[in-house]
């Protein structure tokens, strides 16, 4: 059993001992730190709660619910919902917070809170800090009997998501009209499969073959959206002779494409693209992780634009994002950040804004894929003593190669002219993760076997 405690929320694997998964009593103690924490800092008693569809999810939003009223806190339950709706909901009900029940890409066994502040974006380092401190020493003071918080259920926020969309100036229903997409959908059968298919029904696209839309958190695959998990998608696509496909993760905030004859468009690509039809008509900045591609900064350039890098994690590209003022920004793990909309990953918008950008190419999304400068990203990690001092390792890697642009916002990423390589530690064991990128896979290969070679010789091992 898991439990790991972050700043950007609580995750862990339901069962087991307490303090050992996320069991009940730690989806209490967690919660109560939370809506205390909030109370504190607003004196507003009202938190939206949205939970995705697994399996645990319905008993892990009652003990929630309870805890929160518990403390006085008036509850607006979207009950079935996205990461991105509950981002959205938080300031249009004026609440203090969030609380999203998700585990994300992670299996049926995990669920998560994770935790948003009054804007309804992630909470800071410094807030999640004082959140796990709070939880740390069980400061928690219960309402009395008539103080207790009420629920208020609302299911209307499907529409309000898609309406907010609708309106978006460069969200053209028109053109989606016209282009008669047929598409093939897998929404792994969480609550992708409530919010799709009217989505797309209000985008003009009438014809949608549906691939596990039945929101009942059994999982049919891996729910991550990697190319070895979508095997099925990618026949049906080619059996249904559709135009693409789309696939969201179970919390709808990670999306990907499949190109028409089965392959995969990339879920690296998914910014580079929606990025590509903002610029267009949005001049401005962008900003990704060090991570992700480094083809999102080629297209923001051939716009005379400027492309900034964030360490990893959705709340430091945020951060990033608004420190230079960027038009879109994300993740290369299909998340898009347009802040037109609000500042959180939405595949919603993604999909809205892509399919207005593939209806005004007007040619196929495997020429619109090979129309953008094509790199492939090499994953690795070298596994390390736990008493290895990685800190000091990564300082003498960046030694050996100073004479190289490179940054340590987050790690080490060392760049080669239209190459790089990202070295990152591991938060939970001692490990490295070292990601490479090039024009090719064996370049990409070729470097990051360097790097491991480096650090190797460092550490003097075999």
């Amino acid at each position: 059993m898991t439990l790991i405690k972050s700043i950007s929320g609580i995750r862990g694997t339901i069962g087991g001992k307490a303090g050992d998964g996320l069991t009940p009593i730690d989806v209490v103690k967690f919660t109560a730190a939370y809506g205390s924490w909030v109370i504190d800092k607003t004196q507003n008693k009202k938190i939206v709660l949205g939970r995705d569809a697994r399996i645990s999810g319905e008993m892990v939003n009652n003990l929630v619910v309870g805890t929160l009223q518990g403390l006085g806190i008036e509850v607006i339950d979207l009950g079935l919902s996205t990461t991105p709706t509950v981002e959205i909901a938080v300031p249009l009900e004026n609440a203090a917070g969030g609380i999203i029940l998700t585990a994300s890409h992670n299996p049926k066994q995990w669920n998560a809170l994770k935790l948003l502040n009054a804007k309804g974006e992630f909470i800071s380092d410094a807030d999640g800090k004082e959140v796990l401190e709070i939880a740390e020493k069980a400061d928690f003071s219960f309402a009395d009997v008539d103080q207790l918080g009420k629920v208020i259920k609302n299911d209307s926020y499907i529409q309000k998501h898609i309406d907010v969309i609708l309106a978006l100036p460069l969200v053209d229903v028109e053109a989606i009209k016209k282009a008669k997409f047929n598409v093939v959908i897998d929404c792994v059968n969480s609550t992708g499969g409530i919010f799709l298919p009217p989505l797309l029904r209000a985008l003009g696209v009438e014809t949608i073959h549906e691939l596990y839309c039945e929101p009942n958190g059994h999982f049919p695959h891996n729910p991550e959206p990697l190319p070895e998990n979508l095997t099925e998608i990618s026949k049906v696509v080619q059996q249904k002779k559709a135009d693409l496909g789309i696939v969201v993760d179970p919390d709808v905030d990670r999306l990907c494409f499949v190109n028409e004859d089965g392959s995969m468009f990339g879920e690296e690509y998914t910014l580079v693209a929606v990025a590509d039809y903002i610029l267009k008509y949005t001049p401005g900045n962008t900003v990704s992780n060090l991570s992700s591609t480094r083809a999102l900064k080629d297209v923001t350039e051939r716009y005379g634009n400027q492309y900034n890098a964030a360490a990893v994690g959705e709340v430091n590209v945020v951060n990033q994002m608004k420190a230079t003022q960027a038009v879109i920004g994300g993740e290369g793990n299909g998340g898009i950040i347009y802040p037109e909309l609000h500042y959180g990953r939405d595949a919603l918008v993604g999909i809205a804004l892509f399919l207005s950008h593939l209806a005004k190419f007007g040619k196929s999304i495997s020429v619109l894929r090979a129309s953008y400068p094509s790199y492939h990203i090499s994953k690795n990690k070298i596994t390390l003593t736990p008493e290895m001092d990685i800190d000091a390792l990564l300082l003498q890697v960046e030694e050996k190669y100073k004479n190289q642009p490179h940054s340590t916002i987050d790690g080490l990423k060392i760049e080669f002219e239209k190459e790089w390589v990202h070295l990152r530690r591991s938060n939970t064991e001692p490990i490295i993760r070292i990601y490479s990128e090039a024009e090719n896979e064996t370049i990409a290969e070729n470097l990051a076997n360097k790097i491991i070679s480096d650090i190797k010789e460092i550490l003097k091992i075999g």
